[in-house]
């Protein structure tokens, strides 16, 4: 079986599957990507070069003109494999990026399975959720409609979708759903663990252990997206309750996501700024994107861990911090309910920044009592997304099956 992964980020969400399929005998794994795109033992990669939008484009249409800007270029690439004797039997790829348009031209005897992400909407999910930001207007909305142009040309062409959760697949329209799947990517969950004998360096030298009270917030970027702001809010409260806490908050400036902020600020500038004279600084670290290593000693450390996002795609990093063992105070919101569920978490309105320092400084505070919180929690991410017994397996078996 000869099997395709189309990602320009490649490994991405293939990260646990393309190297599962090259160490079987008789699979031969290619793959797909832009210079982002790391190398896999076992995979063959091709990249291909990707270009922005033509200015000339139609502002509807820009991001679409993007993709298929990439689209071409990942015929070339394709064209490589082929003219070297690769004829993919199973192609896997994501669905918003404009990268499968061609792949059923090219490969018509081939089953294509997308990864179905997230469907943007210009109501009832992330855009309008939080009333503190302006919305889009009418041009905005259709614009953000717009984005799924290839997603639905992706779904079309394509035998099967795949979504990590219920949720996300609930984000397609109905008559789409039933052509989705849900498996998720999974969870090393033998890497993420708890370690009794963990530590964590800050900037200033000090290495922080489970002995310290440690709060820890994580998000690919501090935007209000994933509640930077509601996070930042709760800290005075946080902080006068439990003095002894250290904050460590992981994430980079940039906004890959939601709104970016006025001025050229970043949105970490101005949460700061709102909280200015509040917060006793030397006990809040900001450490900025973390290799893996230390972001895993980080969670194994970590005494309360907050998680918040609007109506969104759910991060990695609270099924790793759930996977850790964290004490995880999570958003109520649709995408966490999913994974957060009685008993393995606590889950607390996303604009109250009060009621998320309560629970934070519970947490602190009767630390022991939440021990069997946390132990639900990993066995929650062991029984339903541990990659190498439930994920993995269902990844394969799909694949093999088609």
């Amino acid at each position: 079986m000869n099997v395709l992964f189309v990602h320009n980020n490649f490994p991405a969400q293939f990260r646990h599957v393309a190297p599962a399929l090259a160490k079987i005998a008789g699979v031969r794994v290619a793959a797909i990507g832009t210079w982002t795109a790391r190398d896999v033992e076992g995979v063959r990669l091709e990249r291909y070069r990707a270009e922005g939008p033509s200015s000339q484009a139609h502002t509807f249409a820009r991001r679409f003109d993007a993709e298929c800007r990439r689209a071409e270029e990942v015929i070339y690439a394709a064209t490589k494999l082929r003219s070297s004797g690769f004829e993919p039997d199973v192609i896997v790829g994501h669905s918003g990026w404009g990268e499968t348009i061609p792949l059923r031209e090219m490969f018509p005897r081939a089953r294509i399975v997308v990864y179905s992400e997230f469907y943007y909407r210009s109501r009832g999910l992330d855009v309008g959720f939080d009333p503190e930001f302006p919305s889009y207007g009418v041009d905005g909305m259709v614009g953000l409609n717009a984005r799924n142009a290839s997603q639905l040309l992706a779904l079309a062409d394509a035998d099967i979708g795949i979504s990590p959760t219920q949720w996300q697949r609930s984000t397609y329209p109905p008559e789409l759903q039933a052509k989705i799947q849900v498996i998720h990517e999974g969870i090393d969950t033998a890497i993420v663990a708890p370690n009794p004998g963990a530590t964590f360096e800050l900037a200033s030298g000090r290495r922080l252990t489970r002995d310290d009270e440690v709060v820890t917030f994580v998000a690919r970027a501090l935007e209000p997206l994933r509640g930077f702001h509601v996070f930042m809010r709760a800290l005075p409260e946080i902080q006068r309750a439990q003095p002894k806490a250290e904050i460590v908050i992981v994430g980079d400036t940039v906004t890959p996501y939601g709104l970016r902020a006025r001025g050229g600020r970043s949105w970490k500038e101005v949460f700061l700024g709102e909280v200015e004279g509040r917060l006793d600084m030397s006990r809040i670290h900001f450490v900025g994107h973390l290799a893996y290593e230390h972001y895993l000693s980080l969670l194994q450390i970590s005494s309360a861990h907050v998680y918040l996002t609007y109506p969104f795609v759910v991060s990695w990093s609270l099924l790793e911090a759930m996977s850790a063992c964290c004490a995880v105070i999570g958003s109520d919101t649709p995408p966490v309910r999913e994974i957060v569920r009685g008993g393995e978490g606590l889950l607390v309105p996303f604009f109250e920044p009060s009621a998320i320092a309560a629970q934070v400084v519970a947490v602190l505070e009767k630390g022991q009592a939440f021990d069997g919180m946390r132990q639900r929690a990993r066995q929650r991410i062991l029984d339903g997304y541990d990659k190498a017994t439930v994920c993995v397996p269902r990844l394969m078996s799909l694949l093999t099956r088609l």
